[in-house]
């Protein structure tokens, strides 16, 4: 009996002894990478909530956590949505160290990402990307999406783009979520997508519509440029990467370099780029003006505070010169820019809320232009306008985490002020040997304050977001032009409310069809032009343009239809959508008003009208024919309607249709690709604003791309392979001539890129 005591205390405690060391071994700590299968990159920001553990894969898309058997894992990020992992899968992912997350795009609002630059070890392969790292202006790289154009005013630089047909301040363009830059230019020789660092972005997002209200007032569509994150090693490592490209036509060299120095506790990125280019010829031979000069420097140092809490600060300066303009009465002389950018994250592993970010941004930029180097016959007058402007404010946000939904919300606030001086030297005529001086943006200040929220609820087959935000908007003139004020009685002030509210959701009907809708409801105030812009050609014909404070705000009423149909090899997505604006921002012709400048044939001063219509749909084909070759077609249409006069509106470009076919050769080190692209005639026009039809035209380019080694790759290739002679329907007309800027005829191009990240 003894014995059998003591032998039970044996089995129990070897019994205890085993269930213990069972759950160590699953209460290890596990850490795994979350890989997007269908390209190969890390999936950076993604939260997680498994059982009472809960964080971030930060921007080294890296979870950690005590593994348990019972637990499942639920990832939530903006692209992917939420999903669920079973203890099995996530037992696999541990012993494999990736957890491979199928894209959930059909769930999401109308939005694309494209990804820049991944870092090395990513499938470099699959990403020959040095054509963006080596872009000196985010526009033209805007233009390769579908639905997107750009105002082109220079064959090279400021390219300024347009979203559906919505342009200027109903698109908002930021960088990591808060940072703008406010053109100093009146014309917008240097419009915000001109001051992106691009060697610096990885990622860029565009939601079309206005359904992603985190980031600002959405109004036709948010283009948010994400800079590279942090990535802490354990060890010291020193890394770097070096790009050169040169383009025939126009001479073009552009040379892009980062240096990055990381540790346990800092990551320190140092960065610069240099592009010059000179006339180029079109495809009737034909030399257009096109010189220009632009660089760039700057660094981001990130600290890690503790294991959950990250603080970086991004300091940027972008210098453009001698800059042709041959569109416009004035040429860029200088555009001096810097872009500050302090942000803090903090990450929470045992409560709802799980990620806390907040920044503070300054941009100022200084900008001269003139027309010295304009051949003007006779010369009547020297013309040089300084300009500066100033962007400064913040954002907080915080991710809340629920069992089965998440929540964004948050408060931002942004300035914008904008002061310049134009002065002319009159050669002729009885002033000649005077100087007029002309106060062009009257020290004008724009003020707003918002709060926001986003609302994610997933389901098995669904999933809903609602959206919404509340801006306050103060403009006020601190310098107010005599003649300027008298036109509105002394009354320069303006306060206004923006409500937007948007909502929609994707319903999975089959295991291959998903269809969504999507309704938003957003208002707009004027922006710093116009309301306080004083007698200044800045529109698509030559009258100047007057401000006006008392303009009423603008409202987007749209619907977005998207459907998609999904198997192994093909997609299919259509996005049918329809924006009923009111209190549309146009101009009038005013006879009583006499122009400063005897080149303007008169006055418009901006108003309301009272509706407009843009309307219009987009339409992709992506089909993979086995492992080495895949074909994209595109097609996108807008209409854009004056509804008070029945007009068309002005500049909204024709339909599109685009086709690439793309090759993986070499065990991919080898991609090649065709595309084709077809722009269809625009009759459509507002000829009350001078504009003309753009006749249709056809542009084939081939590019190819092989990676030597796993650190060093070229890209070569001829643009405009036909020698097409075409301008875009956005492009203004050259100064003093009917004839429009076109387009650089047959180009061929070559880079070399050494990737040491």
């Amino acid at each position: 009996m003894p014995f059998q005591r003591k032998g039970l205390k044996y089995v129990l405690f070897l019994c205890v002894l085993l269930l213990l060391s069972s759950q160590s071994v699953w209460a290890q700590s596990v850490t795994f990478r979350l890989i997007n299968p269908e390209n190969g990159e890390l999936i950076r920001q993604a939260n997680f909530q498994y059982g009472k553990q809960a964080g971030n894969s930060g921007d080294n898309g890296i979870i950690q956590l005590e593994q348990d058997q019972s637990s499942s894992l639920f990832i939530s990020h903006l692209q992917f949505g939420k999903q669920e992992f079973s203890p099995k899968e996530v037992a696999l992912a541990a012993q494999t160290g990736e957890l491979k997350i199928n894209p959930q795009s059909h769930l999401l609002q109308p939005v694309v990402y494209f990804q820049i630059h991944p870092t090395a070890g990513e499938k470099e392969s699959m990403n020959f990307q040095s054509a963006e790292m080596l872009e000196h202006d985010a526009g033209n790289l805007l233009d390769r999406f579908m639905a997107i154009s750009s105002i082109r005013k220079s064959g090279s630089y400021g390219f300024d783009p347009v979203i559906r047909g919505f342009k200027y301040d109903q698109v908002n363009l930021v960088i990591d979520g808060v940072q703008g830059a406010t053109a100093g230019c009146p014309n917008r020789m240097d419009p915000s997508s001109s001051q992106v660092p691009m060697n610096m972005i990885n990622q860029v997002e565009i939601v079309k519509g206005p359904y992603s209200l985190r980031y600002g007032n959405a109004f036709g569509g948010t283009v948010n440029f994400k800079s590279a994150g942090l990535d802490f090693s354990e060890a010291g490592k020193l890394g770097g990467r070096l790009s050169s490209s040169y383009e025939t036509n126009g001479n073009i060299s552009r040379t892009e370099g980062l240096a990055n120095y990381t540790n346990r506790f800092s990551d320190l990125k140092l960065f610069g780029a240099y592009a010059t280019g000179d006339d180029y010829k079109d495809g009737d031979g034909m030399t257009v003006p096109a010189s220009f000069n632009r660089r760039n420097l700057g660094g981001k140092l990130g600290i890690k505070l503790t294991d959950s809490q990250e603080l970086s600060a991004m300091l940027a300066n972008n210098y453009a010169e001698n800059v042709d303009f041959p569109t416009l009465p004035m040429d860029l002389r200088k555009d001096d820019t810097w872009l500050f950018n302090l942000g803090h994250a903090a990450h929470f592993s045992k409560s709802n809320l799980t990620n806390w970010e907040t920044s503070l941004y300054a941009t100022k930029v200084n900008h001269t232009m003139d027309n010295y180097d304009k051949l003007i016959n006779p010369r009547m007058v020297d013309a040089i306008t300084f300009a500066k402007t100033q962007n400064f404010g913040g954002r907080t946000e915080m991710h809340f985490d629920f069992e089965k939904s998440y929540l964004f919300a948050g408060t931002d606030m942004r300035v914008e002020k904008a002061e310049g001086e134009r002065q002319r030297t009159m050669l002729m005529g009885p002033m000649a040997g005077m100087t007029v001086y002309d106060n062009v943006w009257q020290d004008a200040q724009i003020r707003k304050n918002g709060v926001f929220a986003e609302y994610h609820l997933p389901g098995e087959s669904y999933q809903l977001v609602f959206s919404g935000r509340l801006e306050l908007n103060h403009a006020e003139t601190q310098n107010p032009d005599a003649a300027f004020s008298d036109l509105y009685e002394g009354d320069l002030t303006s306060d206004l409310v923006n409500p937007a509210f948007s909502l929609g959701g994707t319903k999975i009907l089959t295991n291959r069809f998903s269809a969504g809708l999507w309704l938003g409801l957003t208002q707009r105030s004027p922006g710093l032009a116009e309301r306080y812009i004083n007698y200044f050609p800045i529109g698509l014909d030559p009258y100047e343009l007057v401000g006006n404070p008392n303009l009423k705000a603008e409202t987007n009423k749209q619907i977005d239809l998207v459907l998609s149909w999904k198997s192994k090899q093909t997609n299919i997505n259509l996005n049918a959508f329809s924006a009923f604006i009111g209190n549309y921002i146009s101009s009038e012709i005013r006879d009583d008003l006499i122009p400063r400048m005897t080149s303007a044939p008169g006055v418009r001063q901006y108003i309301n009208i009272d509706q407009a219509l843009h309307a219009g749909f987009e339409l992709s084909w992506k089909q993979q024919y086995g492992e080495h070759l895949y074909q994209i077609a595109e097609l996108a249409y807008t209409y854009g309607k004056n509804k008070d006069s029945g007009e068309a509106l002005p500049e909204i470009p024709p339909m599109e249709f685009r086709y690439r076919i793309v090759g993986s050769f070499i065990r991919q080190k080898l991609q090649a690709e065709i595309s084709f692209r077809h722009s269809f005639k625009q009759d459509r026009i507002a000829t009350s604003y001078g504009e003309n039809e753009t006749p249709a035209f056809n542009v084939v380019d081939l590019k190819a791309n092989y990676l030597i080694t796993s650190a060093i790759s070229v890209n070569t290739g001829v643009n405009n392979l036909l020698d097409e002679a075409y301008y875009e329907h956005l492009s203004r007309n050259m100064t003093g001539s009917s004839r429009p800027l076109y387009s650089p005829g047959r180009s061929f191009y070559f880079s070399l890129v050494f990737n040491f990240l």
